[in-house]
């Protein structure tokens, strides 16, 4: 398999994701700006859509948009989703509301150039993490089991510390508690990242919402 991603991007929780199923994998990264590949590689004749993440799959085929990478990774790899009879329902549940309420609501801070939109930006994402805050508490979002919904989770937790949004304790804890796991903290040294406490070049990927 191969990961198209962006530093520091949402593709960071497939690479993270990755790492956790133990799935071999190579990574290309894309310049979104200038749509090449860092092989040099126009990137939008590989995917039109010009944007990160992109998971091609040994057969060929590709994977795009990320909340459908991560449950194709869990659908492989069980163990990072959630059990129980609802499990798969539960964790397409929490991959839709992370995508399109709390992934979206960043995108007045990257693209803004009006402070009040940005604190308004900031305040709506604060608000949507005081409702997940909810879930972690036992360790993750679906109590002990770390699963593809976190590492997503934690993607957006680096932005949101990044643009100094305001979190609740608990989720201050969650994030802790991610970091110290093996498989992030190898995703984040391989994309130049890992940096205490968690870094961010916003010029760098501001274009990717």
């Amino acid at each position: 398999m191969k990961l198209y991603y962006a530093p520091g991007a949402c593709s960071l929780s497939g690479r993270i994701s990755l790492h956790e199923a133990a799935f071999p994998a190579e990574f290309e990264r894309v310049d979104i700006k200038t749509k090449f590949t860092e092989r040099g590689y126009d990137y939008t004749a590989i995917n039109p859509k010009g944007y990160v993440p992109m998971l091609v799959l040994d057969d060929g085929n590709a994977v795009t948009e990320n909340t459908a990478i991560l449950e194709f990774i869990a659908d492989r790899h069980p163990e990072l989703a959630p059990g129980g009879p609802l499990g798969r329902t539960r964790l397409i549940e929490m991959l839709s509301w992370l995508s399109t309420e709390l992934h979206v609501a960043f995108k007045p801070l990257w693209h803004s150039d009006s402070d009040d939109a940005k604190a308004e930006a900031a305040e709506a994402v604060a608000r949507r993490l005081e409702l997940v805050s909810e879930h972690v508490n036992e360790l993750y979002l679906f109590g002990p089991r770390f699963t593809v919904a976190d590492a997503y989770l934690f993607v957006m937790l680096r932005w949101a510390h990044a643009f100094g949004v305001r979190m609740a304790p608990e989720m201050l804890g969650y994030f802790a508690r991610v970091l110290e796991r093996p498989a992030v903290r190898q995703a984040l040294i391989e994309e130049g990242l890992f940096d205490p406490p968690p870094s961010l070049d916003v010029s760098s990927i501001e274009v990717l919402i």
